[in-house]
């Protein structure tokens, strides 16, 4: 299945939200004052792969400029299509050569079935995050993107994403987060951690006037 232009959203409702309420009261007051928050979703996981290689160090703007392009050009993006493309083709859509390999490098695992990304959606969230972060050019925080974006997860907290930690200082007011608080909230929202993850980021990018970011400010050197 390929990339399709219709947009999806991540799945979720009245009962995860209920629930994180109720475990957490001042995440439910965060809840009540945001709001729905409506996300995009890319179910084709290759394809939501893909993308998130070319969004890697460039804006938001650029990453979809870019997507956009590769779509008018290719039509779907599918391990097919990747493979069979040359290097050149994705250069001039504007993709740098080290994500050409990345893309490339993908694509060959996933269509000679070293890599089955079916199977992965019966998987569990460690095995998916294993085997996803040994694809090239993906980390453990793009696995959890995949997994939290695509295969819609519904208990992904990660813990290398700096908006994540800030949210959380920001609600809680700790000056930092630590492996063991951030291991508390983590059992503290499951097994919703994804749904409280959105609320997380809308709190970092300042959704909720009067909060602030409680880490202790560095003097300048």
């Amino acid at each position: 299945m390929g990339a399709s232009n219709e947009p999806r959203y991540l799945e979720y409702g009245d009962e995860e939200l209920a629930y994180l309420a109720a475990r957490d009261p001042k995440l439910g007051a965060i809840i009540e004052a945001v709001g729905h928050v409506q996300r995009e979703a890319t179910p084709d996981l290759f394809a939501a792969l893909v993308n998130c290689i070319v969004g890697q160090q460039i804006s938001t703007k650029a990453q979809t400029t870019i997507w956009n392009r590769m779509l008018d050009t290719f039509g779907e993006v599918t391990p097919e299509t990747m493979v069979t493309c040359s290097d050149e083709e994705l250069q001039q859509v504007g993709i740098s050569f080290r994500k050409v390999s990345y893309i490339k490098g993908a694509a060959e695992r996933v269509r000679s079935g070293e890599l089955d990304l079916e199977a992965l959606h019966d998987a569990s969230d460690d095995e998916v995050c294993r085997a996803l972060s040994a694809l090239p050019g993906i980390g453990v925080w793009t696995a959890e993107m995949l997994m939290t974006f695509s295969m819609q997860r519904p208990n992904i907290l990660s813990w290398g994403d700096l908006a994540i930690h800030r949210g959380l200082r920001m609600v809680y007011h700790h000056r930092r987060i630590t492996p063991e608080l951030f291991a508390k909230y983590r059992r503290r929202y499951s097994p919703y951690c994804s749904v409280a993850s959105l609320y997380l980021w809308e709190v970092a990018g300042g959704a909720v006037p009067g909060l602030r970011d409680w880490a202790p400010k560095h003097p300048k050197k």
